[in-house]
């Protein structure tokens, strides 16, 4: 019988455990949908700046098509689907020209070929750079992949061409401390952001030997990060190297910094770049005459509102078109403000669904639901109120709830 007890004990949890769980589970959700309820095609808002992708190999077994998430359930159900996450600036290719004689059930209408739509070898379900399936059915342990914001690839972290002693920006539970990655096949093409100051960058941990005696390794934040000034200052980079006038130059906010150490030492005004374009540079060059680096570059870890830094003067615009890196400057671009809207979308999605429930019922119906909610929620929040939250909630305590609600309702009638 105690054995039973304890069994029981150990399926317990904590009210703070218990909501931080439900709160987890909301957040993949948002991240993942982005409060879509996958009822109609997205087909007709043209390429969104983001949206949830699927690849269906039952169709397009060459994974050189993507449908929405609404398709993927109506269109393609019981088939082989691929959940890419999300894509950028991507229209849904349900029933095109790639799927034969299959239309789509949702919008027939749709134009032969979504020029616009760029592929990778994601859509085949293969990810980084060693083209492995994820999950992996060949690997016990299944690792989180990370993925890089300029070609939207996943990667595992042992391949993303770091140096031994360099090691994925964490905290102390595991969690990612940066808000975007550079794979090292982008960087190359993002080496411009080495002209920027140290703070873009997420800090890197390094291991390093300490004691070789003890043969033991300790971990400690290192100063500089990946691709950051370091390789500045030391103008090994084509792109350093044209910074090389040291007379004084203005900012966009008329302050004067000087040539090659003017990105390592000013701190750059991220609010008067975002309001609009300025015609000063905050890097004091112009990228388009920079000439192509051709130097291999590290991965790159970007610290939170790293994008708002970025220098929005014509020339540099004109830069990040050629390179087809428009995105960067793009709010709705970022992860952060998906799951922003996402959240919104759902808010409103349950308000509107609350308000459809109560117009089908009659006056006294509608004054007893609502009466009941509300009943619930203020004795949920009085139980609450003298409960300790480090103990576990047991079914013991819902019963409670419920059983004093009760007996206020008995007291009413």
């Amino acid at each position: 019988m105690a054995d039973a007890f304890e069994e029981d004990a150990d399926h317990t949890v904590s009210i703070g455990e218990y909501l931080q769980d439900l709160e987890e589970q909301e957040l993949e959700a948002d991240l993942v949908l982005g409060g879509d309820e996958g009822k109609e095609c997205t087909y007709s808002k043209g390429y969104m700046k983001r949206q949830a992708i699927f690849s269906c190999l039952t169709c397009t077994p060459d994974g050189n098509a993507g449908v929405c998430t609404a398709c993927s359930l109506s269109c393609h159900d019981g088939h082989e689907i691929l959940e890419l996450w999300t894509k950028r600036n991507f229209r849904c290719d349900c029933g095109n020209s790639k799927f034969g004689e299959f239309f789509c059930k949702l919008d027939a209408s749709k134009d032969v070929e979504n020029t616009k739509n760029l592929y990778n070898h994601n859509f085949k379900g293969s990810y980084c750079t060693c083209g492995r399936p994820y999950p992996d059915p060949d690997v016990e342990d299944q690792l989180e992949n990370l993925q890089c914001c300029i070609c939207e690839d996943w990667f595992h972290e042992e391949h993303l061409g770091l140096e031994s002693s360099d090691m994925v920006p964490r905290d102390e539970k595991g969690e990612p401390q940066f808000e975007d990655l550079i794979c090292q096949g982008c960087a190359t093409v993002c080496s411009f952001l080495k002209l920027y100051p140290d703070s873009i960058f997420a800090p890197v941990q390094q291991q390093t030997a300490t004691n070789s005696s003890k043969d033991k390794e300790v971990v400690e934040d290192a100063p500089l990060t990946v691709g950051s000034s370091e390789k500045l200052n030391s103008g090994s980079s084509s792109i350093e190297t044209l910074v090389t006038d040291n007379s004084p130059k203005e900012d966009c906010n008329g302050k004067a910094v000087l040539g090659e150490n003017a990105a390592a030492n000013t701190i750059l005004n991220p609010c008067s770049q975002v309001a609009g374009p300025s015609t000063k540079c905050a890097l004091g060059l112009n990228l388009l005459e920079a000439p192509v680096s051709l130097e291999k570059s590290k991965s790159m870890f970007l610290s939170k509102d790293w994008r708002e830094v970025l220098c929005r003067c014509p020339n540099c615009t004109e830069f990040y078109k050629q390179k087809g890196l428009t995105f960067l400057l793009e709010k709705e671009d970022t992860i952060a403000e998906y799951e922003k809207m996402a959240k919104q979308r759902i808010a409103q999605q349950a308000q509107e669904q609350s308000a459809e429930l109560l117009n089908k019922l009659g006056h006294v119906e509608k004054m007893e639901v609502l009466t009941g909610i509300a009943d619930l929620k203020d004795e949920i929040g009085t139980y609450l109120a003298s409960f300790d939250p480090s103990k576990p909630v047991t079914s013991a305590d819902v019963h409670k709830i419920f059983e004093n609600l009760a007996q206020k309702r008995r007291r009413m009638t």
